[in-house]
């Protein structure tokens, strides 16, 4: 049995994902007395940062995975916040409170959808009347460079670009019913390490390969964006906003 490190784990999320909360809550614009959701929260990073952004208000992170969920509690009692809770569930079915919330965010957490219509009608419902959905999701394939690299050992999950489309994320949030959906593309790079060697083992580390064979596969797959003393990639995100009606 692999025991995994959470708090490794979760420093490793931020360094593939961090990049992007710059955008995230820019366009979540929180305000101190907001109520808060954060939708696959996992470790609760962003769910922190939300928190520290309405300290007269509340945030709510969820998400299915409850050994993340542990470690996002601990998380944020040992940073003193007392204004966040966790809960474990399926956003597409979990029952918020209806118009419980003034902000909906997620960083790359809701491309797993089995039901993506219904997902976000659910979270359309916990939001207020004219709440706002923020959220980023995986850019074009061709734009990341990451999931290449993993592809030398893994075979791209699909659903990992179910929402990279962005003519499909305005039906999905349509048919959802939000309005006012806004889709921009932004940017990041993702430093993996010094060296090839080192962004191998990064990604093994992250993305649990734990075999000799793969972590080689990975590094001479990274091997071609090592460049002056450091492995960087190129990582792309929709950030897509919307409006409850």
């Amino acid at each position: 049995m692999t025991v995994v490190d959470r708090g490794s784990d979760a420093e490793r999320y931020e360094v593939v994902s961090g990049g992007f909360n710059m955008h995230l809550f820019a366009a979540a614009a929180i305000r101190p007395a907001h109520k808060v959701l954060d939708v696959g929260c996992g470790y609760g990073g962003t769910t922190r940062l939300a928190a520290v952004r309405a300290p007269d208000g509340h945030v709510v992170g969820n998400d299915i995975a409850e050994p993340l969920l542990a470690h996002a509690k601990a998380a944020a009692q040992a940073q003193g916040l007392r204004n966040i809770t966790f809960e474990e569930g399926d956003a597409q079915t979990h029952p918020f409170p209806a118009g419980g919330f003034d902000v909906a965010i997620s960083r790359f957490g809701v491309m797993f959808f089995a039901d993506p219509v219904a997902a976000f009608a659910n979270l359309g419902r916990a939001l207020r009347p004219r709440g706002r959905l923020v959220f980023t999701t995986i850019g074009p394939p061709e734009t990341n460079d990451l999931p290449t690299i993993v592809s030398a050992v893994a075979p791209a999950a699909g659903v990992v670009h179910s929402l990279s489309d962005p003519d499909r994320v305005r039906e999905v949030l349509g048919d959802a019913g939000f309005v006012n959906v806004q889709i921009r593309a932004v940017e990041t790079a993702i430093e993996l390490g010094a060296s090839a060697e080192e962004a191998g083992d990064f990604i093994a580390r992250w993305g649990a390969f734990g075999d000799p064979d793969a972590r080689a596969a990975l590094t001479e797959a990274a091997r071609p964006y090592e460049r002056e003393g450091a492995v960087r990639l190129r990582s792309t995100a929709w950030l897509v906003t919307g409006v409850r009606l």
